[in-house]
């Protein structure tokens, strides 16, 4: 069947304005200035290849019928990432059951202009649920990588098993990404979970490999502007191991707080200063607007990544923006962690996942969830390993009881929604989290102070970062000396934490069936190797009804 998408309908319904010509004047004088950091942001090839597409292509939110498809195209080679310059484009899609293009079920074109930096997004209707299909762009008689991607089971499906990556973290200057490397060559998954921090907003050496950087980002500076988050997510987008990740399944992302500066919240961030790096209304317009050009991501309520997926009756997905209306994290000026005026979601989006999680009939109710639910005690680690504990997760050094950028810095939210599980007798929920360069399997206890006498209302399974500096980074000592350490500690302190690995980069494997949800947990050999290999390291499960997490001694 063919699709009734065409370039002007296309065009309008990603509401990209056309670019006015005294815009495109101003940016092309820009260009001289911004050549060098433009310019990183694409291979080596560009030079002598118009049209080209040197940043990959995409898949993401799968539907029952249907997918986004995303490229970006560098018509000319002086349309750069960023630059504001370059011409009109006609980019056309093709969607097929076969990598070969013989059975072409969907196609249309749009127009990729400055206006979006050239990056196109397709939100591809009238497919099969359930389905692989394989798709690509063209453009001035080139043509994309072919890609596959995956539609959603049937709403009233009766699915036996889902399988989904799961990933968190990925610091371009910290290494290589050889996680997504890992992910891609497994053949098996229906889509893969990006819970935040895809890019990172430091200036160059800020934030790198103990302290060494690895490989350049591009721009160097800090990003602020919406040339420097657009240049910013197209070098990420030149990784070969991210590109070959998005060439194999549909992404469901959603960002945190280094999509825009670190620990933002909804008027500010600490790596933001307002007046000396404009004003923060104006950066975190231009971070999402990056963002939504970038990736298959659809825009959601309010322009944000809140949204719900289903996948037939096993599962249903509830996605978390937990950075565009939370209140400033608790400190002596801005309040108590147990305000009840302090909010981590908003109370609309508050509403809405309550709403969902009551309305669900499906067996598992998942939750992607960008900072750790679970709470979380320091007990008695020694001052040598606070100090480094607290500089990760961004606490003051002379201590506090709580990580005030999770959900343990808005207590009041956390009790009014695992309240909400309980008293609606709602089970099987699942929270998916990052953020906190860590792995961890807990439990979701209503009272962490009476746990195990008090209810788990759920269970939450953390994966670790890809890159970032973990807890061993930090202190600069070898793998797995700080997690021996620490980790028994952490796990007395806290009584629903059944693991927590401080130590390691890697990533997941989510397989759900009707019986479990099991999280699988690689690890890294060398984050700063791009050859690095990937092992299994542990998995846990949380049976249907229990509430509880166990270990099994299996990966899928």
């Amino acid at each position: 069947m063919t699709s009734r998408y065409r370039s002007s309908e296309a065009h309008q319904a990603l509401n990209y304005p056309s670019p006015r010509r005294r815009t495109v004047v101003k940016a092309a004088a820009a260009t001289a200035v911004l050549a060098g950091p433009l310019a990183a942001t694409l291979p080596a090839r560009a030079a002598d290849q118009a049209p080209a597409f040197l940043h990959g292509v995409a898949s993401g939110d799968p539907l029952p019928d249907g997918v986004l498809l995303w490229t970006r195209v560098t018509p000319v080679p002086e349309a750069l990432p960023g630059s504001g310059v370059g011409p009109d484009t006609e980019v056309s899609w093709i969607v097929a059951r076969d990598k070969a293009f013989t059975s072409i079920v969907a196609k249309g074109s749009m127009t990729a202009t400055a206006a979006s930096d050239h990056t196109v997004k397709a939100d591809i209707r009238g497919l099969a649920p359930a389905t692989d299909y394989w798709f690509r762009f063209s453009a001035g008689g080139t043509d994309s990588p072919a890609a596959r991607t995956r539609t959603a089971p049937a709403a009233d499906a009766a699915v036996t098993g889902l399988r989904f990556g799961v990933v968190s973290c990925a610091n371009w200057e910290a290494g290589y990404f050889s996680a997504y490397r890992h992910l891609a060559a497994r053949n098996d998954l229906d889509a893969w979970l990006h819970l935040g921090d895809y890019i990172y907003e430091y200036k160059s050496g800020e934030y790198a490999a103990r302290g060494t950087v690895v490989r350049p980002h591009a721009p160097a500076n800090e990003i602020l502007t919406l040339a420097d988050y657009r240049i910013r997510h197209a070098k990420y987008k030149t990784d070969p191991d991210l590109q070959a990740l998005h060439v194999k399944a549909p992404v469901i992302a959603i960002w945190d707080d280094h999509e825009f500066a670190d620990n933002a919240w909804s008027g500010g961030a600490v790596n933001h200063t307002e007046g000396a790096e404009g004003t923060w209304t104006a950066r975190q317009a231009a971070a999402k607007q990056a963002y939504f050009e970038w990736m298959p991501v659809r825009p959601a309520i309010a322009g944000t990544t809140y949204r719900r997926l289903r996948f037939g009756k096993l599962a249903d997905l509830s996605l978390l923006d937990l950075r565009s209306f939370r209140s400033q994290q608790a400190s002596t000026a801005s309040g108590s962690v147990d305000d009840p005026n302090r909010t981590i979601t908003g109370r609309a989006q508050l509403d809405w996942l309550k709403a969902n999680l009551s309305a669900s009939d499906t067996r598992w109710r998942l939750v992607g969830n960008s900072v750790m639910i679970s709470p979380f005690s320091f007990g008695s680690l020694s001052a040598d390993l606070f100090k480094p504990l607290a500089k990760l997760l961004g606490l003051p050094q002379e201590g506090i009881a709580a990580n005030t950028d999770q959900w343990d810095g808005y207590t009041d939210d956390r009790r009014e929604l695992l309240g909400h599980l309980r008293s609606n007798a709602i089970g099987n929920t699942v929270f998916l989290t990052g953020d906190i360069h860590m792995a961890w399997a807990n439990d979701v206890p209503v009272d962490a102070g009476t746990y195990p006498l008090s209810a788990s209302a759920a269970t939450e399974f953390v994966v670790t970062s890809v890159t970032s500096d973990n807890l061993d980074d930090i202190v600069k000592v070898p793998e797995g000396t700080v997690s021996a350490i620490a980790a028994p500690v952490i796990k007395a302190a806290n009584r629903h934490v059944h693991w927590v690995d401080t130590d390691r980069h890697g990533y997941g494997v989510l397989d759900i069936t009707a019986d479990r949800t099991q999280m699988d947990y690689y690890v890294l050999s060398d984050r700063t190797s791009a050859n690095a290999t990937s092992s299994w390291v542990r998995s846990y499960l949380t049976r249907s009804g229990t509430q509880k997490i166990e270990r099994t001694y299996d990966p899928v």
